[in-house]
Parts: structure tokens; sequence; C-alpha cells
């Protein structure tokens, strides 16, 4: 493998461990965030975008999934339509299950995320089409698993009884930042992933990739299961 390959390779792996923080696990959310949360009242828009950015860039959970969703889509109209369809069911389903405090198990939402990462590893070795003969609509079934992925979003603020004063402008300043951080995640994995695809490496070891993408879906997905029947 050629040295400057090596490097680009050394490069995404540091950036995706940098995307995981310790308080990543199973969303976590630092004491003073937490405390900022439990006590505010009243609009406090520019924290909750900065909380918001801040959640996604250290959901390694969500940033897996769109990692899948973007590793074959060679055109920036693609990225942007797969992109914007995971967009419009997590925004949905972030304020729809928020605003009308819709209660959904943490673990196993969050179980159906790490199964959403299992699927799209699957589903970029194509595996529906060996093993099954067919070919589910890749569009549609970024969209669901985007209202899922908006559900955990929920469940996890939910979890501060968050003030009436002030909470339609609070979650859509979230909101807000949960894109700009997406955005941000993305155009970086983006520029790595278009510097790989000029080497011959890229084929060679997509298939390991995606593999390891199944396989890291599996252990996310034990993980919440185990939390659930442990409860």
């Amino acid at each position: 493998m050629p040295n400057n390959m090596i490097k680009v390779l050394t490069y995404l792996t540091i950036a995706l461990l940098a995307l995981v923080s310790v308080e990543a696990l199973a969303h976590g959310v630092d004491d003073k965030t937490r405390a900022f949360l439990e006590q505010n009242t009243g609009v406090q828009f520019i924290p909750f975008l900065y909380i918001g950015a801040k959640h996604m860039i250290t959901g390694y959970d969500h940033l897996l999934f769109l990692v899948g969703v973007i590793f074959f889509l060679y055109r920036s109209r693609d990225v942007l339509l797969y992109v914007t369809m995971f967009t419009i069911g997590h925004s949905t389903t972030l304020l729809f299950g928020v605003l009308t405090d819709i209660q959904v198990n943490a673990y196993l939402i969050d179980a159906i995320i790490g199964f959403s990462v299992i699927y799209k590893g699957f589903d970029n070795l194509g595996g529906f089409k060996r093993c099954f003969n067919w070919q589910p609509n890749t569009q549609w079934a970024v969209l669901i698993f985007g209202l899922f992925h908006g559900f955990g979003l929920a469940t996890k603020l939910q979890e501060f009884s968050l003030a009436e004063d002030g909470l339609v402008t609070n979650l859509i300043a979230f909101n807000i930042g949960v894109e700009l951080g997406q955005f941000a995640a993305l155009a970086l994995i983006l520029i790595l992933i278009n510097t790989w695809r000029k080497w011959p490496s890229f084929q060679r070891f997509s298939t390991i990739t995606n593999t390891a993408l199944m396989s890291a879906g599996v252990m996310l997905m034990g993980l919440q299961l185990t939390g659930y029947f442990t409860l």
C-alpha cells in the first residue's frame, strides 16, 4: 500500500476516534451540560445550538450510519439527496417526540439505531441481492432510519424535563446545531473518503470496511439490548 494511502487511512481512523468521546457512550451528557439542561428556563438559543452540534459530533452511532450511507455515493447530488432524507427523518421525530412527549424506551430505540448501522453495512456489501435477490429502496430506508435516529435524540432530551418556557425555540436551536454538527462531521469524512477513492485500495478494502461497519452495529445493538434486558 502506498505511503500516502497509509496516511489517509491513519487520518481517517484518527478522525473517527476523535468523534467518539467517552461521554458519547449511550449518548452520554457531561455534568456541565446536564446541569444547564436541568436548570435552564427561557430562550437560550446559542447554548442549545452548541449542545446540538456537540451531540451530533460525538454521536458515533449516527455518524457510523451516515458513513455507510455515503460510502459508495460518488456524486454530490446523491450525497445531498440522501443526507437530506436523513435530516428530514430525524428532524421530524426529534421535534415531534419532545413537543408531544412521546415516551420511547431509550435502550430499544438505540438498539434500532445500532441495527441501522448493520443494515447499511450489509446493503453496501450487496447482501440483499445476494441473499434475498431483492434490494430495498435505499432512499426510503434512510428516511425511515432517520426517524428512529430522531427519536434517539428526543429520548435524550426528554430525560431532562425541559422547561416549557422557550421550549420550541430551544428545540429549533438544538436541531439546527445537530445539522451544523452533522455537516461539519460529514465534510471531514467526505474529504477523507474522496481522497481514499483515488487509490486502488478503496475497492480492495471496501469489503473489510463495511464488514467492520456491520460489526460495530452488532456491538452497538448488543450493548443496548443488554441494557434493556438487565433493567
